[in-house]
């Protein structure tokens, strides 16, 4: 299993390497000059999870092999203040107000409402990112702790040691072989899935169970130290619940 998954992760990393030169981006034109950009994540396999040497490991991150089948768009950044307010007419952000910020303050109920106006509005089909789908394109073909590598420094994202100590502008730091901005720190951000343990087995496309008390949360923040930004790190929190340091970013 373990050669057979180191196969299947250099295949991936050599693929990317390729994709990242061609990588396909759609613009959604929200008016008055505020738009959603979107990057192409392509379909693929990777092992989810961490290895139990990983700094910082929680029980709950079981490496299992998960394939995802189909190609989708994710948010290269995550969702702004001026994108919520384009949207919803609102700001709910607690902290500072500028427009390219990430929108925080909002709940995974909150998010569906955001989601719903925003398809009524472009006829899309938005959505949240599973969590299978976020540490896919969080990971973008690394199996190091972060997709930096094992370290995660102050300059490679908004956390703990960067000693700022709240949400700055996204894109502010380098983006990942896939292109997205602030995967790690900043904001820690929204998935569809309700929590529940891995499976120990491979699992195509999953998008968490039927129901259950809390939602996953991912990618760390700017107050948390580097271990809770790690790509298999989870978080969870009740749908209702909201946070000065939570935002979200769109799939489809």
């Amino acid at each position: 299993m373990r050669v057979h998954s180191i196969c299947i992760v250099s295949f991936l990393i050599c693929s990317l390497i390729g994709i990242a030169q061609s990588a396909k981006e759609e613009t959604i034109d929200l008016g008055s000059g505020v738009k959603i950009e979107l990057v192409l994540i392509p379909a693929g396999k990777f092992i989810m999870g961490s290895p139990a040497s990983e700094q910082g490991r929680s029980i709950n991150e079981i490496q299992h092999e998960v394939t995802i089948t189909r190609d989708f768009f994710m948010g290269k950044y995550e969702v702004t203040q001026s994108q919520w307010e384009a949207i919803m007419g609102n700001n709910p952000s607690s902290g500072e107000k500028e427009a390219m910020l990430p929108v925080t303050d909002v709940s995974w109920v909150d998010c569906q409402k955001f989601l719903k106006k925003l398809n009524e509005k472009t006829k899309g089909d938005f959505r949240l990112p599973s969590e299978a789908e976020w540490e896919y394109a969080c990971r973008a073909g690394t199996t190091t702790a972060f997709s930096f590598g094992n370290e995660l420094k102050p300059q490679d994202a908004n956390h703990a040691s960067s000693g700022i100590n709240k949400p700055i502008k996204v894109g502010s730091y380098k983006p990942n072989r896939f292109g997205l901005y602030d995967m790690h720190g900043n904001v820690n951000e929204w998935c569809n899935d309700w929590f529940k343990a891995y499976p120990a087995t491979p699992i195509t496309d999953p998008t968490g169970p039927a129901n259950g008390e809390y939602r996953i949360v991912r990618g760390g923040t700017c107050v948390l130290n580097s271990f809770n930004s790690r790509s298999s790190n989870r978080n969870l929190d009740l749908a209702s619940v909201g946070s000065s340091v939570r935002g979200f970013r769109i799939a489809r």
